[in-house]
């Protein structure tokens, strides 16, 4: 009797046996309902083999083969085990992560017919630059797999490059995939596409679709839908005649998963365009110090677009502003009010950046030293005044505002520091006919009101907008001239290692959104360390100089991209069975035994306690993928037989962006 081989979603590295008559090889990579447990679960057919290692009478019958859709690929089984391999997750996860809600349920729900997208106007194609001309001219003139490195700085026209490469792979029948790294980059993208290609199928594929909306678009590009935006999940959508990959923003973290299987989508994508030998271009103005490295050493190859696209367009001005010497209100210098003060008379647009939420980081009585601390985690309760609630930015803990210190008693208890919704309010009094927008997490919660947050904008209806980093990168606002940027300094001296590259392309971005038309724009960065050889490369707009530092010093401290990194998590109600449960694994035979991996002490982590959850790790390094790639797979195995305290969960993440 035929026996299936199936992919379960369940956290064991194995696949589970059935029985099925009906069964043939021709059923690979279908979606089968069986019996596991008290309960049925939908897998995916693996393979289809004569015999099994289970007795006879173990192995119990499928219920059904599910023929609906056609079944996947073999190119999308191997880009699941090449992710089940390199980041030591289940293959069984992998497979059936990859697959919207309403495909892994035993009897799904009935599916309705989707309303079709309004068309957006068609549009022309602008002409292009000598240097994007000579990106695409590159980029179509080779056959294969070849990474391509896209430096262009912010408004040189990547986007435009992307869309004349995605043409020549649609008038070639096949299709494009592009990745961007949040959703609220997709509506300005989608439009500018469909506008673009009003002939072609565009779907998207992000975790804001309604469940049934998303299991549309899978089916779509499974049926071959022309183009297919999305964010990291759509790396693994199943495309037939896929013939071009773009990661867009490529350096930004966003492209890391940080939960159940923490892969990264950028080096997903361009295993998957190995695997199928064709083209992935990854766009960026500040590019990850790793894909830098690449284009260094001519793994990838760099393409560079050093002018703005708009004829008349040209680099904003960066300035800093030294808060020593200036006086500064509610922290804001006199230099940068007077500045905004200049745009409001010209009727251009400001942006003032601080990438803190919230009115206050923190709410403290002076008279006994009470702070406002989540009781669940390591961190400070926010204040939110508009609502008075304090909320935890980390585990979503919130309670009232106290009307006294809960310590004390003192009633004269006070908010410290400043984030998006004081900011607000103290400009709205500094220019009260002034029309104020703040755009961050708690303003815009939907895509319909981004939606309508980006219409007020582009119609003139704002002239000071109050932002976080939903406001970087990616956005083309033409009445916009001047940038502000609050609060910097405190990332210049962070324990995080990786703090000034995020800086340095957070500030980059931010810049970038000045001066992207005909007005000319300028950037004011408010700083006490003005001399710091981060701002001063920021100034010179010179991002390679920067990155040359910043490789230097990584290579003379063995950080990556010149080493090879894992980390071993554990979490418990205490840190000290999580910490004991680490050193275990750090002591297993098959650790003890490498000389090419090094196995540091067990630590708390940086935020030690979340949602009631002491946080320990282990950071494992190598000087080779290969010597790192060919440990974890035994240590993990040993991991597994270790005997786990009752409520300590553990994980392992390879190549991990936080610690």
């Amino acid at each position: 009797m035929p026996i299936l081989r199936v992919a379960l979603d369940v956290p064991l590295h194995r696949l589970f046996d059935y029985r099925c008559d009906e069964a043939s090889p021709a059923d690979v990579g279908y979606r089968v309902r069986v019996p596991f447990g008290r309960r049925d679960k939908v897998g995916v057919i693996v393979a289809v083999a004569e015999s099994s290692d289970w007795p006879g009478d173990q192995i119990k019958p499928a219920h059904a083969i599910l023929r609906d859709l056609p079944p996947l690929g073999a190119d999308f089984f191997a880009l699941c085990e090449f992710v089940s391999g390199y980041y030591q997750s289940p293959l069984g996860e992998t497979i059936l992560q990859a697959l919207p809600a309403g495909l892994k349920r035993p009897l799904p729900p009935a599916r309705r017919n989707a309303r079709r997208p309004k068309a957006p106007p068609a549009q022309a194609q602008p002409e292009l630059t000598p240097e994007q001309s000579a990106a695409v001219e590159a980029v179509a003139a080779e056959t294969g797999f070849q990474p391509w490195l896209l430096y262009g700085v912010t408004g040189s026209g990547k986007t435009e490059v992307y869309l004349r490469l995605i043409e020549r792979v649609l008038a070639g029948g096949g299709q494009a995939l592009v990745l961007v790294p949040e959703i609220n980059l997709t509506p300005q993208l989608e439009a500018r596409v469909r506008g673009r290609f009003p002939g072609a199928e565009v779907v998207t594929l992000h975790s804001d679709l309604a469940e049934a909306a998303r299991e549309r678009n899978w089916r779509a590009a499974q049926a071959g839908a022309a183009i297919v935006l999305g964010t990291r999940l759509a790396v693994f959508a199943p495309l037939p005649r896929l013939g071009l990959i773009v990661v867009d923003e490529e350096h930004d973290s966003s492209f890391k998963q940080q939960d159940g299987i923490r892969y990264s989508a950028r080096d997903v994508a361009v295993f998957r365009a190995s695997l199928l030998s064709i083209p992935i271009v990854l766009g960026s103005a500040t590019p990850a110090m790793e894909t830098w490295a690449n284009g260094l050493s001519r793994r990838y190859r760099r393409l560079s677009l050093e002018q703005r696209a708009h004829a008349a367009a040209r680099l904003p001005a960066i300035g800093v502003l030294d808060t020593r010497r200036q006086a500064v209100r509610e922290g804001v210098s006199e230099g940068l009010l007077a500045a905004i003060k200049t745009r409001l008379e010209r009727g251009e647009q400001s942006l003032i950046f601080l990438n803190r939420r919230g009115y206050a980081p923190v709410l403290a009585c002076a008279a006994c030293g009470w702070v406002s601390r989540c009781r669940r985690c390591a961190a400070n309760l926010v204040v939110h005044l508009a609502d008075r609630r304090l909320r935890c930015h980390h585990c979503g803990f919130e309670t009232q505002v106290p009307k006294a210190c809960p310590t004390c008693g003192n009633q004269d208890i006070h908010p410290f520091g400043r984030g998006t919704q004081r900011l607000e309010a103290w400009l709205g009094e500094q220019f009260p006919a002034a029309r104020i927008l703040r755009v961050d997490r708690d303003a815009v919660k939907s895509r319909s009101q981004w939606e309508a947050v980006l219409a007020r904008i582009h119609g003139g209806d704002a002239d000071i907008l109050v932002g976080t980093q939903m406001l970087a990168k990616g956005h083309d606002f033409p009445r916009l001239t001047l940038v502000g940027v609050l609060g910097a300094d405190a990332a210049l001296f962070a324990a995080d290692w990786r703090a000034p590259e995020r800086l340095f392309a957070q500030l980059m971005q931010v810049a970038g959104r000045a001066g992207r038309a005909d007005l000319p724009g300028e950037v004011l960065i408010q700083t006490q360390y003005p001399d710091h050889p981060l701002y001063g490369a920021l100034v010179r707009h010179d991002y390679p100089g920067y990155a040359e530092t910043l490789l230097a010093e990584r290579r003379q401290a063995g950080f990556p991209p010149y080493a090879y990194q894992a980390v071993l998590r554990a979490e418990a109600g205490e840190m000290v069975p999580a910490i004991d449960f680490l050193a275990t694994a750090r002591a297993l035979p098959v650790a003890v035994a490498q000389r090419e991996v090094t196995l540091f002490d067990p630590v708390p982590m940086r935020l030690s306690r979340l949602a009631n959850r002491e946080r320990g790790q282990l950071l494992v390094e190598a000087v080779s993928r290969r010597a790192l790639q060919a440990f974890l797979p035994h240590w993990r195995e040993a991991i597994e037989r270790i005997r786990v305290p009752a409520g300590l969960r553990w994980h392992l993440e390879v190549d991990p962006l936080e610690f």
